[in-house]
């Protein structure tokens, strides 16, 4: 690992604000001008239980963790015990000298014992709770990151509070942070160098998505709690007074699924934010919107299942769930973004797109996109990059110059004109769950039930073009070549780095538009490639058989993970047939 590429990582109990604190350094790390990618690691409980979080930062983009940290701080002697293995020979780990634990793990092992009295100047400064600050402040000094941007952080956080709870955190830093000349005066192995960069910020997958979606003109949201769909709910409530939204915390997931088609019927953009157990349960609703063409976004944030499974972790097992479920055939899209940059473009895409085919679009998460913090410069979320696209949506002229009007009618693209009920006198229309005439009424009559089957189903096959090819990273001819889609980008673009820089070749194709499944592009990008590898997060290798069903490319390799935990490049290293 180079020096100027670091890996700290804080453990202690959930309850002990390892997660607040984790977020924190990372935006200090981020204003002190190097590159940050953080991952939370929590348990399914309030209090009680090992969480980690660990915060790599470097002075070149870093894109996921590593299996090696250089730092780490134990706020328990359970993290000691933990994770002291995936400590580098001649890493440092941080424990208040009040936190018995059997040192003898440390023997035979090539690291640093640092033992600051966090607990005691957090007391004598205000609170002995303030100790995670000095365990930061103490972590940059050690690092080279100037306190300032430590301050900085503390100003941000604990102002809301008062103006004497900030001075008392800035005081514990500034005592720990010198702390560190003494305790280590010959230095430490791991420096940053930091750099003049753009503006930028720290943001995760979830934040990023509700900003699209806000910025998109996304006017409602309903859903019922779960994890790691919640904080786009909460997201979009908080923010929702100053955009006009309404945000509904519903009874249930069919209520909330319900609620959104009422609300994309009468015309706002519509979202229902869920994980894989309320997406079960919103299914007969999903037939309904294909039967009614009406556009509705559904985030579907995959965790591992089934039932419960383990529901703060992370899973890719959820793709079969998002192209198939529902019963009847209808058009639907599927996109699965891969960096926050991406969540943030893919939502008002996700929005354009269900206008513009009057469908169910799938926006597929998981977990780890979901909460793992990276930083990323401003202008990647500015409201330029999002454009409003609402399809074949009437106006009041429009329609009055129409001599009558038929909300389902038969057309080449399968797509009907839309107008919103009640917009004007011939805006007066049926819309109904049986099948249905192009005006609306019910009917089943067999020759006008195929028509409008096959109707609806011409806007998937016109929707392919809309889909994008995969992302390419790497030589353009290699020995091996990595697929991918969601959330592994960011270990497999580091796979890619190490093994070339190792002498290997390698390069990789990674798909982000899922369904109707880019045949031809994935055809091109994959036309040259000696060895295919799979990287993804489930059991089945569900993406490659759904590569192999629509193109008939056979990959050479699984590399696959369903113990809820992300990927990190050393793992898909670690794993990689050569021949």
């Amino acid at each position: 690992m180079p020096a100027n590429d670091v890996s700290i990582r804080i453990g202690g109990e959930a309850g002990q604000g390892v997660e607040s604190s984790g977020t924190g350094f990372a935006e200090a790390l981020t204003r002190g001008g190097v590159h940050v990618f953080a991952e939370a690691n929590y348990r399914s409980r309030i209090r009680g239980g090992h969480n980690f979080f660990t915060v790599r930062a470097g002075s070149e983009p870093v894109y996921a963790v590593r299996d090696k940290i250089q730092v780490l701080i134990a706020l328990t002697a359970e993290t000691v015990e933990l994770h002291i293995n995936a400590l580098e020979p001649g890493g440092a780990v941080i424990v208040d000298p009040e936190i018995a634990f059997d040192e003898s793990i440390l023997q035979g092992k090539d690291v640093r014992l640092l033992r600051p009295p966090l607990l005691e100047i957090a007391g004598q400064e205000g609170n002995r709770i303030m100790s995670n600050t000095g365990a930061l402040a103490y972590v940059a000094g050690l690092i080279g990151l100037p306190l300032e941007h430590i301050v900085r952080v503390i100003e941000k956080n604990f102002i809301r509070k008062s103006t004497q709870v900030v001075e008392q955190n800035a005081r514990v830093a500034q005592r720990c942070y010198d702390l560190v000349r003494q305790d280590v005066p010959d230095g430490f192995a791991w420096q940053l160098q930091p750099q003049t960069l753009p503006p930028r910020m720290t943001i995760t997958g979830n934040s990023a998505f509700s900003i699209g979606a806000l910025m998109a003109g996304c006017k409602f949201v309903a859903a019922y709690p779960m994890t790691p769909a919640t904080t786009v709910l909460e997201y979009m409530s908080l923010h929702g007074r100053n955009w006009g939204i309404v945000a509904r915390q519903a009874e249930d997931e069919i209520a909330a699924a319900n609620m959104a088609i009422g609300a994309a019927h009468a015309g706002v953009r519509a979202l229902v934010p869920t994980s894989g157990g309320g997406f079960d349960l919103m299914t007969e609703a999903w037939s309904l919107v294909g039967m009614t063409e009406t556009p509705v976004v559904a985030y579907l944030g995959q965790r591992p299942g089934p039932a419960t499974g383990l529901p703060t972790r992370t899973s890719q097992g959820d793709l079969f769930l998002a192209l198939r479920s529902s019963h009847g055939e209808f058009a639907r899209l599927v996109l699965a973004p891969h960096t926050p940059e991406e969540a943030f473009w893919c939502a008002g895409q996700s929005f354009n797109l269900a206008e513009k085919y009057q469908t169910l679009v799938v926006v597929l998460f998981d977990e780890y996109l979901a909460t793992s913090v990276r930083s990323a410069d401003v202008e990647h979320f500015l409201p330029s990059r999002i454009s409003i696209d609402r399809g074949k949506l009437l106006s009041v002229e429009e329609l009055e110059q129409l001599d009558g009007y038929k909300r389902f009618a038969i057309t080449e693209d399968g797509i009907s004109p839309r107008a919103l009920p009640g917009m004007s006198p011939k805006a007066v229309y049926l819309t109904t769950g049986d099948e249905h005439t192009e005006e609306g009424h019910i009917t089943e009559d067999a020759g006008i039930s195929a028509a409008m089957l096959e109707k609806r189903l011409r806007k998937e096959e016109v929707a392919r073009a809309d889909m994008r090819p995969p992302y390419r990273y790497g030589p353009e001819s290699a020995d091996v070549t990595f697929v991918g889609w969601g959330s592994t980008y960011g270990a497999i673009r580091e796979a890619v780095d190490l093994y070339n820089a190792n002498g290997g070749s390698a390069n990789m194709v990674h798909f982000v538009d899922l369904w109707p499944f880019p045949r031809d592009h994935a055809r091109q990008a994959l036309a040259n490639a000696r060895r295919l590898v799979d990287v993804e997060g489930n059991a089945r290798a569900q993406f490659a058989y759904l590569l192999h069903a629509e193109t008939g490319i056979r990959v050479d390799q699984h590399i696959l993970k369903y113990d809820g935990r992300g990927f990190t490049p050393d793992y898909i290293l670690g794993r990689l047939e050569v021949e």
